[in-house]
Formats: C-alpha cells, sequence, structure tokens
C-alpha cells in the first residue's frame, strides 16, 4: 500500500467515525484515538516516514493556531489565577510525578529523558475537553478555564520538553547561557510574534480574493512557527501570540475571504489530527511486534503506570487546589469573575477528569530524535496515554456532568443577548434622520427586530420574524427556479454557480452559526 493511499483510506475513516460519532452523540476525538490504535496493528501497513523537526511544525502549529484564534482575552483575564495554576503548577506536579514514576521503574531510563517524557504528557488537550462539552451544558468558566489550560500549559511543556531534550542529547547551554535562553525564549517569542501579525494584517488588507489570502495565512502559520524554531524562539509561545494577534488586528477583513478561510482551516485541523494519530499508530505496530513477550509485558507496565501516573497527578492538584480556594473565600469572602459561576467542588471534579491528551503529546513524542535513549518506550507509554484519557475519560467525561447535575449557564447566551441588541441599535442610529423609502424599510425591519430582542430574556437573543421564514421560502423557490434552467440549458453552469453562490450567502444570513 502507498502512502497516498493510506491517507486517502484514514481520511475517509475519519469522515466516518465523525458521521457515528454524531449518530451517538458522542465525542469524536475517543474515536479518532481508537482508530490510531487500530492502525498499529493494520496487516501491510505502509510505512510511511516524517522528518521529527517536521511534526511539531505540522500537526501542534494549525491546532494550536487555530484554537489561540478564537480564545477571548477578557475571559483570560478574567480566570487567570485557576488557567495559571492549571498552565503552570498542574503541569509541573505531572511532569516531576511522571519523572518519578519512570525512573523508579526504568532505572537505565536517563533523569533527562524522564523529565522529557513527564513534559510530553504534561499538557492536556482542551479540543477533546471541548468536544464533550459541546454536547453536555456545563458551566462557562469550566469550558473558559480548560480552553485557557489547554494554550498556555502547552507553552511551559514544550519549553521544559525543549530544554529536556538539549539536556538528553547534550547540546544544553551552560552556566548564564541557559537562563539568557529562557527569558530570549519568552520576551522574544512576543514581540517576533507581533511583528509577524502586524506585517501579515498588513498584506491581507491588500488581498480581496480568497485563495491568496487563504495560502498568506497558512504561510504565516507555519512559517512563524519555524523561523521561531530557527531564531531559537519557543515555537509554541510564538504561535499563540501570533493568532492572537493576528485575531484582533485581522478583525475588519471583507467577509468573502473571512468566511471561506474558517471553512479551510477547520478542514485542515481536521484533516491534521486523523494524520497524527495515524502517523504515530503506525508507529507503535512495529515497536510492540520487536519486543520479546517479556519486554512486552514490562512495557506495558511501565506506559500503565505512566497513564495512572497522569490522572493521579491532575486529580490531586485539581482537587487541592479547588478545596483551598474554597477555604479562603469561605473565611476571606470572594467573589467569582464578573458573569462567571463560583467554583464547586463538582466543576472541579469535571476538570480534574477533562485531563484528556491529544495531538500535541503525540506530535511531540513523534518528533523526538531518532537516538533518544528508550524512544520505542517512550512513544509507547505516550500512546498508551493518550488513548487512555481519551477513550475513557473522553467517554465518561459527559455522563459524569450529568451525574453530577452540573448543568450549562447563561454566561455566553447572555453576551450574544447583549452584542445583538447593540448592533441593532448601532444600525438604527445609523439611518437615523434619513427620510427617504429605503431608509424607512431598514428602520421598519429593525425596529421589529429590537422590539423582539427587548422581548427576550433567555438564550442567545436569537430571533426569525415570519418574514425570515417567508424569505427562506423564496430562496427555496428561486434555487428550484434556477436548477430547471440550468438542466434545460437555458443558462450556463458558470451563470448558474455565480447565481448560487449568491443565494447561499443569503441563505447563511437567515440560519445560524454551530458551534
Amino acid at each position: 500500500m502507498h502512502a497516498f493511499e493510506a491517507l486517502l483510506i484514514v481520511m475517509a475513516a475519519a469522515v466516518v467515525l465523525s458521521l457515528l460519532a454524531g449518530r451517538l452523540k458522542a465525542p469524536f476525538p475517543p474515536f479518532l484515538a481508537m482508530a490510531g490504535a487500530g492502525a498499529a496493528f493494520i496487516p501491510f501497513a505502509p510505512d510511511i516516514g516524517l522528518d521529527p523537526q517536521l511534526a511539531l511544525a505540522l500537526f501542534v502549529a494549525p491546532v494550536l493556531l487555530d484554537a489561540a484564534f478564537d480564545s477571548s482575552l477578557r475571559d483570560l483575564r478574567r480566570n487567570i489565577v485557576p488557567i495559571a495554576c492549571l498552565s503552570l503548577a498542574a503541569v509541573a506536579v505531572t511532569t516531576v510525578a511522571v519523572a518519578l514514576v519512570a525512573r523508579t521503574l526504568m532505572p537505565a531510563l536517563p533523569w533527562a529523558a524522564a523529565v522529557a517524557l513527564g513534559a510530553i504528557v504534561a499538557p492536556p488537550d482542551a479540543a477533546a475537553a471541548t468536544a464533550v462539552l459541546r454536547l453536555v451544558p456545563a458551566p462557562y468558566r469550566v469550558r473558559t478555564v480548560l480552553e485557557g489550560e489547554s494554550l498556555f500549559n502547552d507553552a511551559g511543556s514544550l519549553l521544559v520538553y525543549r530544554f529536556a531534550v538539549a539536556a538528553t542529547v547534550g547540546a544544553l547551554p551552560a552556566g548564564a547561557a541557559l537562563p539568557l535562553q529562557v527569558v530570549w525564549a519568552l520576551v522574544g517569542s512576543v514581540v517576533f510574534a507581533v511583528a509577524v501579525a502586524w506585517l501579515q494584517d498588513r498584506l491581507m488588507r491588500r488581498l480581496e480574493d480568497p485563495p491568496p489570502a487563504i495560502v498568506l495565512q497558512f504561510v504565516g502559520g507555519f512559517g512563524v512557527w519555524i523561523a521561531a524554531e530557527r531564531l531559537g524562539l519557543s515555537g509554541i509561545i510564538t504561535i499563540v501570540v501570533f493568532a492572537m494577534a493576528v485575531s484582533r488586528m485581522g478583525a475588519r477583513n471583507p467577509a468573502r475571504v473571512r468566511l471561506p478561510a474558517y471553512a479551510v482551516w477547520e478542514t485542515v485541523v481536521f484533516g491534521l489530527n486523523a494524520m497524527a494519530f495515524m502517523m504515530v499508530g503506525l508507529q507503535i505496530g512495529p515497536i510492540w511486534e520487536n519486543l520479546a513477550p517479556a519486554q512486552r509485558g514490562d512495557y506495558a507496565v511501565f506506559a500503565l503506570a505512566v497513564l495512572a501516573t497522569c490522572v493521579a497527578a491532575r486529580f490531586a492538584w485539581v482537587m487541592g487546589y479547588g478545596t483551598v480556594v474554597r477555604f479562603k473565600n469561605h473565611v476571606w469572602g470572594a467573589n467569582p469573575p464578573p458573569g462567571m459561576s463560583p467554583p464547586t467542588a463538582r466543576s472541579g471534579l469535571v476538570v480534574a477528569w477533562a485531563g484528556m491528551r491529544g495531538v500535541v503529546s503525540l506530535a511531540a513524542a513523534y518528533a523526538l530524535p531518532a537516538d533518544f535513549p528508550m524512544r520505542d518506550l517512550i512513544l509507547l507509554s505516550v500512546f498508551v496515554v493518550v488513548m487512555g484519557t481519551l477513550v475513557v475519560q473522553g467517554l465518561t467525561l459527559g455522563p459524569l456532568i450529568r451525574a453530577l447535575r452540573l448543568g450549562g449557564d447563561d454566561t455566553l447566551d447572555a453576551d450574544i443577548r447583549l452584542a445583538r441588541i447593540a448592533s441593532v441599535e448601532a444600525a438604527l442610529k445609523s439611518i437615523e434622520g434619513r427620510t427617504d423609502p429605503q431608509a424607512d424599510r431598514l428602520r421598519a425591519d429593525y425596529s421589529e427586530r429590537r422590539a423582539a430582542l427587548n422581548g427576550i430574556d433567555d438564550g442567545d437573543g436569537r430571533v426569525l420574524l415570519p418574514v425570515d421564514n417567508l424569505a427562506l421560502t423564496v430562496l427555496q423557490a428561486k434555487r428550484d427556479r434556477l436548477l430547471t434552467l440550468r438542466l434545460e440549458g437555458t443558462i450556463s453552469d458558470a451563470a448558474y454557480y455565480q447565481l448560487e453562490e449568491e443565494l447561499d450567502r443569503h441563505e447563511l444570513a437567515l440560519t445560524p452559526v454551530i458551534r
């Protein structure tokens, strides 16, 4: 089987698994993890090679860019303390705990390599938790903390990973050069990311066609990571800051560029996640087959011990931190951030159990040098951690939320309602003083929408007026007539596609966005 044929099979399997997950109303990542495990033992599996140095840039950069682009600075500031504790302290605790367990079970494993293993499996993947929280209502604060944690724990853990790998292969700077390199990686990454984001934004303003604009986004997303690594900066910090800056600088980009770009990026991230699980799965099969029966038992015990340590370390830290916060709030009194629900033991259980690992850990393990000490053992252990957390925790997180009766809140919906009302008010204000028929027509429409919005106290405030339902019916009639004209040969396909796109844009304006 050729590599391209295998890639097509993986993409087709990913689509089928996505459909299956949707039919079962279950999160998609656990199914992807199980497919990756199945790829490990496919007969006649192809030998697909990838430069380990490119693994992080290929698999991690676009995933983090996509997540950081959607992040809210306001929510991150409001929850900076729990996010920082999870991003820094929890990752540090997990890294140290895994390193100690690894050295205890495998004394031949160098300390630096054990720390590298701990750093690889320390950062949870919020995408898996978010996939669950889309299906089961949960407090907005929980989702915000998990998504914010994902952005910054990757930065911290992969920075430790970078120095641990350098120490293992004898390339770690000595003396004063080490703290200087850390400062350069932190400060330099932020400055470089903002500068590149500014440059890309200036170029984007000159592009009006979607294809070159989207290509420029890919060049910027992958290029900023590669350039940061070449300059000795942190690729993770650079890509996160770059995405946050671009999302705010490019807020006024034209819709005809922005909408196709969103669809392309979502598709690319979907495909790269599937590829990452396949690539690592194809590595696991030969590793397992080449082990002697006695070694298999030792490797399995080691990997399961690492998995148990990851789960226990996160659980202990999150629940311990939550207990301290609730005690402090009870003794001294403290209010949660505006619009946010206070932390509870039940929300702490959800955050603790939402520690699924994902593509970042897989890519970091794959990126280890070929001559890294016990690379096969580390790769197998990381795969078991990702598999175990995604399948066990990923499939049980939803039932846990339901059992705890945690429920959702109105935080995000209230924000959307507020924004809808404000935008309608802005529309009406923009035509104040005008008495022409066009302004009167718009004024009547927006006045009706404002009245409908003011009568809504819950939900996200989306109103579908009778005229909107009628407009959808009219659009369908226009589509049917256009299709008839095309099939009869009355109009050309080029004319049909142009008018179809115009109708699509009208329909999108009348249908809700599903997130």
